[in-house]
């Protein structure tokens, strides 16, 4: 590992290899996801120290032209963030004094490495969360779509994995879209919440030069500044978490579509079929067709709840900076990576799903319209428990007959009708104007 950054004359030797290792723990592999996000933050803090200053506006060019150079030879692995470096930020300042010398080593006036991460994992949260949403934006349109072109399908509806009452494909690929529209507005909620910068507030003191805070934040693209140094660090885990839970509204409402089609792809229930790209094969039985696809979506909430409770667990932590917080970085990198994988799959999923008519219509029995007979004679003026109780009791003797007027009317309710698929087709447009 490299000479550390904090390395001061007239200590002694410091840390051995075995506790450097230890205190460095995942953040060089880490910090490869955030290294980008540091460099365009870094060129935001030159900027702004040439603002005030403390930079000529040529030291100012030079330093963000040479962080430029850097991110391009990270995007083209020519430069590589490896073990060498005790973190991202280190790796930073120790290729830029190698590029230019002197000059490289202003880069963080100014400055500690508390804020630099602190806006780093910011601005790597809002670009997350903007990709949240767009990806949950597109499994509603999908969702959607498919409502208005096939909504009047019939199908069971069921409550305890029991047949309940008819529904339609409609009202199932309507009611999983509104999930999705809320997951959309939550990611953009959450991603407003977050909007501020913590750039300049150093260790969480500040520092004793007028930094051009609100111009930094400006040119990064924030909404506001957090505006107390402590709560800079306090926040720390905190919008993290914020964060994870948008992901995991999405991961959660995957898995429960994930776990209808992994009942309705069953032969027991021959719902739905899925093309061969979204199966695999047994290794053993040349019979099987499995859904595994749908299978690891059902897991992907589990990264992200795991990711949750870990991140939960550092936070229990007094005020100011502590190295614990270096731990939640890992549980947030990973589970915005694996769920925003699994949710990437969805819309395409959603797209290739083929429904079996005929087994849709075979499963629905007259018995199943029970409700609708019950509310028939509530509506000639018989009170509901006393045509409850008729109804009931005569459950066995129902026909196809007694139902055959009810049921375009069971198969087109109002939950999915045109009308509502517009107002949720509006109200998703209108959270893509967020």
């Amino acid at each position: 590992m490299s000479e550390p950054i904090w390395k001061k004359g007239g200590q002694g030797e410091g840390p051995g290899a075995a506790v450097m290792r230890f205190l460095a723990g995942e953040d060089v592999v880490l910090d490869r996801q955030l290294i980008r996000f540091d460099i365009r933050a870094s060129q935001a803090h030159v900027n702004g120290l040439a603002r005030i200053g403390l930079l000529s506006a040529d030291e100012a060019e030079v330093l963000v032209a040479g962080l430029a150079k850097i991110d391009e030879q990270l995007v083209s692995g020519e430069r590589v963030l490896d073990e060498r470096f005790e973190d991202g930020h280190s790796a930073l300042e120790t290729w830029l004094t190698e590029q230019l010398g002197p000059l490289g080593g202003k880069v963080h006036t100014g400055r500690s490495r508390n804020d630099q991460v602190a806006v780093a994992l910011r601005l790597y949260m809002k670009d997350r969360l903007a990709a949240l949403r767009a990806v949950c934006t597109e499994v509603a349109k999908v969702l959607l779509q498919r409502a208005k072109a096939e909504g009047e399908l019939p199908m069971p509806g069921y409550t305890h994995l029991q047949r309940a009452m008819p529904m339609s494909v409609g009202l199932w690929q309507a009611g999983h879209a509104e999930a999705f529209i809320d997951n959309a507005e939550l990611a953009a909620l959450t991603h407003r919440w977050l909007d501020a910068s913590p750039l300049g507030t150093a260790s969480g003191f500040g520092v004793n030069l007028p930094l051009a805070r609100e111009a930094v934040a400006e040119e990064l693209d924030f909404a506001r500044l957090v505006v107390n140094p402590q709560y800079a660090q306090n926040s720390r885990g905190k919008v993290e978490l914020q964060a994870l839970g948008a992901l995991a509204a999405a991961t959660m409402d995957v898995r429960r579509l994930a776990w209808d089609l992994s009942l309705f792809t069953t032969s027991e229930f021959d719902f739905v079929r899925l093309p061969d790209g979204w199966c695999t094969g047994s290794s053993l039985m040349p019979n099987k067709r499995n859904p595994d696809v749908v299978e690891l979506l059902r897991a992907a909430h589990g990264v992200v709840a795991g990711a949750r409770v870990e991140l939960e667990s550092v936070l229990s932590l007094p005020s100011g900076y502590q190295r614990d917080l270096q731990a939640t970085k890992p549980p947030l990198l990973r589970a915005f990576e694996s769920g925003l994988q699994a949710l990437a799959l969805v819309p395409d999923l959603i797209g290739a799903i083929e429904w079996n008519e005929t087994a849709m219509r075979a499963a629905i029995s007259p018995d199943m319209f029970a409700t609708d007979l019950s509310v028939d004679l509530a509506r000639e003026g018989v009170p509901f428990r006393e045509a409850y109780r008729e109804v009931g009791m005569r459950l066995k003797d129902i026909t196809a007959d007694d139902v055959v007027a009810s049921l375009e009317n069971r198969v087109s309710p109002g939950a999915c009708g045109a009308l509502s698929l517009d107002l949720l087709a509006e109200r998703l447009s209108a959270i893509e104007e967020i």
